[in-house]
């Protein structure tokens, strides 16, 4: 056997050991670091590991193309052995409809309308989508209009800030929600597809059987922030294996509208979580109080609410970043999904609710398996904007449009010039 022969096969046998050694190391990590989470994952179609062709002379990158593919295909067969094995999260069963029980102020506030109604349809859906994707793609790459993270790399993501992207594995499909964009729902729709939660042992079907509890009970999910403990120093790449090869969503709406269904939903409502973490600091830092009650319910009865314009005050107030990132409801949009890092196959809006969620669940081909559940109407409307502004000062407008200006043009919302003007 010649010497070259003997090279081949050295290299061969190292390869293979290596994968092995990867393989064992990947087992522990899974078996060590999350077994305590009920993620379910699995593959639209299995993946069977290929002969290793045979070495061209001289071609000195096939083995490090090599050891990437049998990574990539290891990594994706393991997840679907751990559905295999994996045990499925039940839930209680629902004795009647999980459609939400409402009281009046709540009905007002979020305004749920559960009667199905059929939005005009555009006569070309495809155009308005490529129209959306250009005026971001364009935007992402001009460099005159600069904004902060913009020119980081996927890579100079932390993994903390990755936590938004829900992942598909059954059909291929990544979903970056953005709270107060029908997110509920959409997380229902990836319940649905990936089968992660089940009743009495039966996946579910229908995306309102789903109760809002284990909607955003984080476990439920598998996202990018988890991979790192899922698949060790190998997450990245798999990351960047998946937005290659899947469809990546995203839903967005009018940024100032956005904010003011946050400030109704979470400090209209008696929640005291948002009481006790975010109204409590905003009454004694802005409205001068010293001394609250313990819970929210107190502070309603006597009438100690946090104002629209605290609420604005909190957003502009630089001491606030400086204490915690915004919380997710009124983060804004490109820090929660990284359009300029992530190429989005698909930019849905709230305005155009019904006719998106019709035209991308039949991209993904799944149209056939479940319907979006039907829509409510947004009661928070763009032409509310002037009432709810009104009493804030002009200069405080002006800031707010500034902090929340790469959402606006990256998503092509006109910018409310009625608002940044005496």
């Amino acid at each position: 056997m010649d010497t070259m022969t003997k090279s081949r096969f050295f290299r061969l046998w190292l390869v293979l050991g290596s994968v092995f050694m990867i393989l064992l190391i990947i087992v522990y990590w899974d078996n060590m670091g999350t077994a305590h989470l009920y993620l379910h994952t699995s593959l639209s179609r299995p993946h069977v590991l290929q002969p290793f062709p045979s070495p061209k002379p001289g071609d000195g990158k096939y083995f490090t193309a090599s050891i990437e593919e049998i990574l990539e295909k290891l990594l994706s067969a393991h997840a679907k052995q751990n559905i295999l094995l994996g045990r499925k999260v039940e839930q209680p069963s629902l004795l009647a409809s999980s459609k939400p029980v409402l009281s009046n102020m709540e009905e007002s506030v979020r305004g749920y309308d559960w009667s199905s109604h059929d939005a005009q349809q555009s006569p070309d859906p495809d155009r308005r989508q490529a129209e959306r994707r250009s005026v971001l793609r364009g935007f992402c790459a001009n460099a005159s209009f600069v904004f902060p993270a913009k020119e980081r790399s996927f890579d100079d993501i932390p993994n903390y800030e990755l936590n938004h992207l829900i992942v598909d594995d059954r059909h291929g499909v990544i979903y970056c929600y953005v709270p107060k964009v029908a997110c509920t729902n959409w997380k229902r729709v990836m319940i649905v597809l990936s089968q992660s939660l089940s009743d009495q042992g039966t996946p579910y079907r229908d995306p309102l059987d789903i109760p809002r509890e284990y909607v955003h009970n984080s476990s439920t999910h598998l996202t990018f922030n988890k991979f790192w403990r899922r698949y060790g120093k190998f997450s990245r790449h798999l990351m960047k294996v998946k937005l290659k090869k899947y469809t990546k969503f995203l839903f967005v709406r009018d940024p100032f509208v956005r904010l003011i269904s946050a400030f109704r939903s979470k400090f209209e409502l008696e929640n005291e979580e948002f009481y006790q973490k975010f109204a409590v600091p905003m009454l004694k830092r802005y409205s001068n109080h010293t001394s609250l009650p313990k819970s929210v319910s107190e502070a309603f009865s006597a009438g100690l609410r946090v104002s629209f314009a605290n609420f604005i005050q909190y957003l502009l107030d630089p001491h606030t970043e400086k204490l915690a990132p915004f919380n997710e409801h009124w983060r804004q949009v490109h820090r929660l999904c990284h359009p300029c890092q992530i190429d989005y196959d698909f930019v849905g809006k709230l305005e155009t609710l019904d006719q998106d969620a019709t035209q991308l669940l039949r991209l993904l081909k799944v149209d056939k398996l479940l319907q979006f559940p039907p829509s409510y109407r947004n009661r928070t409307a763009s032409s509310w904007e002037e009432g709810w502004f009104a009493k804030i000062p002009l200069a405080w407008r002006q800031q707010l449009y500034k902090l929340y200006e790469a959402d606006f043009v990256l998503f092509g919302y006109p910018k409310p010039e009625n608002l940044l003007r005496d």
